[in-house]
């Protein structure tokens, strides 16, 4: 398990990292929709800072990775197997652009701002592409201490 918590650490740290990036190079608010809670009941009531907001999206990533970590090894997934279902968990967060745009509070990117999708996307492909990356080589430093 702490495998998957690192691996989602650190893809969603990926994820925050370029959405942030894309973000500050194209003024699209699509870091801000990515931390955006202010629809939810409790939460939306307080006006949270940046870090504690990451924290939330960082929780999400760990779930999601120790997710990733837990099936890919009970399933004993070989590589091809492992890209396959990261990208399968990971698209449904693509898909989330749509229901966090239109509930969002804030100023966030419109439901129908095709460049903010393309960037949400990206980030979000990001984040997939990495969990195999990151499985990969938690994995080899296990085995290769092991010999």
């Amino acid at each position: 398990m702490s495998k998957g918590a690192l691996i989602g650490l650190l893809a969603g740290t990926l994820l925050g990292l370029v959405l942030k990036g894309f973000q500050l190079l194209t003024d699209i608010g699509v870091y801000t929709l990515l931390l955006n809670v202010d629809f939810l009941p409790f939460f939306g009531s307080i006006l949270w800072p940046e870090w504690m907001e990451f924290l939330f999206h960082l929780i999400i990533a760990v779930i999601i990775g120790m997710l990733y970590c837990w099936l890919v090894d009970r399933w004993n997934l070989k590589k091809a197997g492992r890209w396959w279902f990261s990208f399968m968990l990971t698209a449904p967060t693509i898909f989330l652009y749509f229901p966090l745009s239109y509930l969002a509070l804030k100023d966030v990117p419109p439901i129908d701002n095709l460049a903010a999708i393309a960037l949400w996307t990206i980030g979000h492909l990001a984040f997939g592409a990495s969990m195999p990356i990151l499985y990969a080589m938690f994995t080899k430093k296990r085995l290769q201490s092991n010999i």
